[in-house]
């Protein structure tokens, strides 16, 4: 996967805690352990170098090197039990053919000891990891994975090694992965040559995301003088010239432990770490010294500018203002963790929410719909940078921005920040520090890896509060400090570039041309025999990908691995004035973490779709005393955040029944409680909702971050699209947060008065803050629950003059005990609706959007949660899946990703994700019915599917999370030990009956939605509408 990463100060991951496994340690915990290694200490071929106690994040760190290889490792000793392991190679490519990532693909496709096709796709189905994947950013390549079961963690150890270090590499692996010239179809020599392969059709799809584009052609200009120069991706056009010799003798450059950097995390022992990873790979080697280093950028002395285009967005808020324009700053090195971390915050201070100067600025003046797509500090490169700028704009406002940009700094280096503003960044640091994640360890492998890969010390970037008190003492004894770093950085910094972004409107055309040319160019001086030679190939392929593969080679746990019991999380239920309360005490460290659902069912009909607008904006506009600004610095000095989302919650007996509602979300230190209830009163009491030039901003930023969202989660919008017409939940889920909810927001931000819309917020909010139809949880310590339980009592006498009678919109409501335990009779409840008048109706739909790639989904209606054959559901999504999905879609097809899945509402899910093709991945679909029918599997391939479903049941929850469930969709620990027996008790009968019982043509009810370029098949169908 190749991502470009940025590293600010919300990267710091928070901490986290997790079900622990009883055969580990106990007697002491995995940082006492550490503390007992000194430097010095030889252990498995290593050498210590430093141990440092991190009490901030609890957990102890053991520096080391490899004697033989100089490979660097770092072990963050910590009482968690979802255990990490990474190891990341410096890659530094000098052109733009994506070496680093096709290398990243293929070296997961076989090795020495691994020779089997794809092991690391197979390992997702004979494991219980938490995570797997690889990543290519700018500079280095990361193969990152957790678990929580250790004889899992020495089974894809042992792969992963094998798999970077002694991969096969075969030349068949470099066609599917890479680039390859084929028939169209491979089985016809008579059709056209085309280009194929996984690599080259997902850089495409990259490339038709114009904040993509943008983001690459900005670091690229800024840094031109080296690897940053290039696309480590790859850039589509520039793929078609790598070859397979290239690739494997960048392996035999890049990929040697002298220029690895191993990471690992968790309550495990370090020492059979060391000693698996000394025997399976580090033995074998000797010490290189690799010519892979990035040297600084030679600084200019005069500013830049340049000019780049992107392909139209149809969905803009403004079609006439599509232009992008932003002045990027070089900074420092980021080995220097002080300075970085001090550029962070002061970007932070700069950019961040409504007190920013730049967002003052900026975004009030309404000259553009949001930031531009690349922002602030950006610490992903050797050297750092910083941008600002903004998106939405029109060609005639490029030099009134740039003023803007240049006369703000000026503005920072006479004024400086407020002192508050300061002290609500350095509580979001304490904020992050407090609150607990599940994936705590590959977080924590992200921050430190760009700092890391220049040889940074990864060590002192955890030192979190050591910079705070290093930073506060600055600010002390320079009160010009950050206004310095101001002109120094942005005002005396020649190493500028203003880079300014249009769209063109022939830009995806002039995209197939150039690949047209370049493709007849290649066809051209093709001999007849080696046209042939090139049909042989793809047979050859074709059958290696068709062909039955032995994976017994791999490692695998057995379904006996898995727990039999779930873990169980004690509730308590209260009342508090009236309301439900669900208590769950947990070990938050010190936080409190509050949530309230809000009903809808007396919300007229002909609002609902503003509802998802309602929950953006109304908890920045002001309430109480507070104008916006000022709220949201209440917000930042004395809470973790505060939201509001629309929720659509499927019955868990019946497809047809939902609940609908809104649900807020709050946490804050302990300390901070009552001020957290403060800001949550006066939000349901007097929020401010008439500022029509407030509104305008929020609507314009929210329109855009919905047309720019659309590129990277096309295959949810399509799986929404297709699932609407089959249950009412999934209707309302499309007016929430599918393409109708893109197409609303894009006719409010076109509006030019938006009086109607201000008229309207207020209806909603009298419906919506409404303590009739609300009802609460709380996670927070044993030691804090009974204060917060008098806190939360006082917040609801605050609001209690909101509550109404409302008459429910929906005359079939049905009620469900909240508390299942509870003795018959009245008492606290949800309350879901139905509509009896609702029938499926099966639909195609196609969305035409400027990508050069497809986003296909078919989705089938089945049975809900505890229906019998829901468990056998899961369990085939996951099969067909990885046994027929993978290698049609992905293999065959080209696509970057695609499958099938179980759905939480009682809908089964086909997707497919940067797809290349469209009707023919519904064929692939339905082709995965047929092979699921005819029974060709085996048992091996049934329990390989349970490991990967149960993976997913028994992900950790963070102590934040605990009850949740429970909370929203009345799923007990009782349901979830059912759903749990019924996954164990799934047999080939099952999986065969649910296949053609829901599956089959003629069964099934279903609707399909692609999103893609255009598509004269579909549109010569009558059967499809056309958008």
């Amino acid at each position: 996967m190749f991502q470009q990463i940025k590293t600010v100060i919300q990267r710091l991951p928070p901490v986290t805690t997790s079900r622990q496994n009883l055969w580990r340690f106990n007697s002491t915990s995995a940082r006492q352990r550490a503390l007992v290694y000194q430097p010095g200490h030889k252990i498995h071929g290593f050498t210590v170098k430093e141990v440092v106690d991190v009490p901030d994040l609890f957990l102890s760190v053991i520096k080391l090197s490899h004697d033989n290889t100089g490979a660097q490792y770092l072990h963050a000793a910590r009482d968690d039990s979802n255990n990490v392991f990474s190891v990341q190679f410096r890659t530094t490519p000098m052109d733009s053919t994506g070496v680093p990532h096709i290398l990243e693909h293929t070296v997961l496709c076989g090795s020495e000891r691994y020779p089997c096709r794809d092991p690391f796709f197979k390992m997702l189905n004979r494991s219980l990891s938490t995570f797997m994947n690889a990543f290519t950013a700018s500079d280095y390549t990361m193969y990152p994975f957790s678990t929580q079961n250790g004889k899992d963690f020495q089974n894809l150890l042992s792969v992963y090694l094998d798999a970077v270090f002694f991969p096969s590499l075969r030349e068949l692996d470099f066609w599917q992965e890479g680039w390859r010239l084929e028939n169209e179809n491979p089985t016809d020599c008579k059709s056209p040559l085309v280009f194929k392969g996984v690599v080259f059709n997902e850089m495409k799809g990259a490339f038709s995301d114009s904040e993509q584009v943008y983001a690459q052609h900005l670091q690229n200009k800024l840094l031109p003088d080296h690897t940053y120069s290039v696309v480590s991706g790859g850039e589509p056009l520039a793929i078609l010239d790598l070859s397979w010799e290239q690739l494997k003798h960048f392996h035999a450059t890049h990929y040697h432990p002298s220029n690895a950097r191993f990471f690992t995390y968790g309550d495990l022992p370090l020492d059979q770490h060391l000693k698996q990873i000394e025997e399976d790979a580090l033995f074998r080697f000797e010490r290189t010294k690799p010519n892979t280093a990035v040297p600084p950028q030679p600084r200019w002395s005069s500013p830049r500018e340049a000019h780049v285009t992107c392909s139209p967005d149809a969905l803009a808020p403004d079609p006439t203002k599509q232009n992008t324009l932003c002045m990027s700053y070089l900074l420092g090195d980021i080995t220097d963790t002080f300075e970085a971390f001090t550029l962070s915050l002061l970007s932070s201070l700069m950019i961040s929410g409504p007190n920013s100067q730049f967002y003052e600025a900026l975004i009030e003046p309404k000259i553009g719909t949001d930031f531009s797509s690349v922002v602030g500090y950006d610490g992903s490169t050797k050297e750092a940078s910083f941008s600002i700028g903004l998106q939405g704009i029109a060609t005639e406002d490029f030099k009134k921005v740039k003023q803007i940009i240049c006369q703000t700094i000026d503005h920072i280096i006479a004024n400086g920040f407020k002192e508050e503003n300061i002290e609500a960044l350095l509580h979001k640091i304490e904020i992050q520090l407090k609150h607990q994640s599940t994936n705590f360890g590959i977080s924590l492998a992200s921050y430190i890896a760009p700092c890391w890969n220049h040889d940074g010390d990864p060590v002192e970037l955890l030192k979190i509060s050591e910079n705070v008190t290093k930073f506060r003492r600055a600010l002390q004894e320079k009160p010009h400090f950050l206004q310095d770093k101001v002109l120094h950085y942005f005002k005396n910094n020649t190493h500028n570039l203003t880079l300014s972004m249009s769209p063109d409107e022939s830009f995806l055309e002039k995209q197939a041309q150039e690949e047209e040319q370049l493709l007849q160019k290649k066809v051209r001086v093709l001999s007849e025999s080696e046209k042939e030679g090139i049909y042989q190939n793809g047979l050859e392929l074709l059958s290696a990908q068709s062909k039955a593969q032995d994976a017994s080679c791999l490692p695998a746990l057995k379904v006996s691995d898995i727990i039999r019991i779930g873990a169980l999380t004690p509730l308590q239920m209260g009342m508090a004035e009236g309301v439900p309360v669900q208590y769950c005490e947990q070990p938050t460290n010190g936080m409190v973490y509050f949530r309230a659902m809000c009903g809808l069912n007396t919300l007229p009909d002909e609002l609902k779709s503003y509802v998802p607008l309602f929950c953006s904006v109304i908890t920045k506009m002001g309430c109480g005393s507070l104008d916006y600004r000022q709220q949201s610095q209440q917000m930042e000095l004395k809470t973790g955040g505060m939201s509001v989302s629309t929720q659509v919650l499927p019955d868990i007996l019946d497809l047809d029944m939902y609940e609908q509602g809104v649900l807020l979300s709050s946490s804050c230190l302990e300390r901070n409680l009552p001020h957290m209830f403060r800001l949550w009163s006066d939000i349901f009491n007097s929020p401010h909702l008439e500022d029509e030039e407030r509104l305008r901003v929020l609507v314009m930023m929210s329109a855009q971050e919905l047309a720019n969202g659309i590129s990277y989660s096309g295959h949810m919008y399509a799986m929404t699209r297709a699932a609407r017409n089959l249950s009412p939940t999934a209707d309302l889920m499309e007016t929430f947060g599918g393409m109708d909810q893109v197409k609303f927001m894009k006719r409010i931000a076109d509006m030019p008065d938006l009086t109607h819309v201000l008229r309207t917020l207020p209806r909603i909010q009298r419906h919506i803050f409404n303590p009739e139809h609300m009802r609460c949880t709380v996670n927070a310590t044993p030691q804090k629950m009974a204060d917060t339980a008098r806190q939360l009592d006082n917040f609801m006498t605050t609001i209690v003059g909101n509550r109404k009678e409302r008459k429910p919109v929906w005359p079939h409501i049905t009620e469900r005990p909240l508390d299942p335990l509870a003795f018959p009779g009245p008492g606290p409840c949800r309350k879901l609706i139905s509509d009896p008048n609702f029938k499926p109706v099966q639909m195609k739909t196609f969305f035409q959007l400027p990508y050069p790639v497809n986003f296909v989904s078919e989705c089938i209606r089945t049975v809900p949660f505890t229906h019998e054959d829901y468990a056998s559901l899961c369990i085939l999504g996951k099969m067909m899946s990885a046994k027929y999905l993978h290698g049609e879609i992905r293999e065959k097809g080209g696509a970057y990703g695609g499958g099938a899945r179980m759905g939480a509402g009682g809908l089964f899910f086909f997707y497919s994700y940067r797809d290349p093709n469209s009707v023919q991945t519904l064929s692939a679909f339905r082709k995965g019915v047929d092979w699921a029918r005819a029974g060709t599997f085996t048992q091996q391939d049934i329990d390989e599917a349970k490991l990967s479903v149960f993976s997913a049941v028994d992900s950790p929850v963070a102590p934040s999370d605990k009850g949740m469930s429970h909370f929203l969709n009345g799923i007990t620990d009782e349901l979830k030990q059912a759903h749990r027996e019924r996954l164990f008790a799934v047999t080939k009968k099952n999986l065969l009956d649910v296949a053609g019982r829901y599956l089959g043509a003629g069964q099934k009810m279903s609707g399909i939605a692609i999103l893609g370029p255009d598509n004269v098949t579909i549109k010569k169908d009558p059967s499809w509408i056309v958008k």
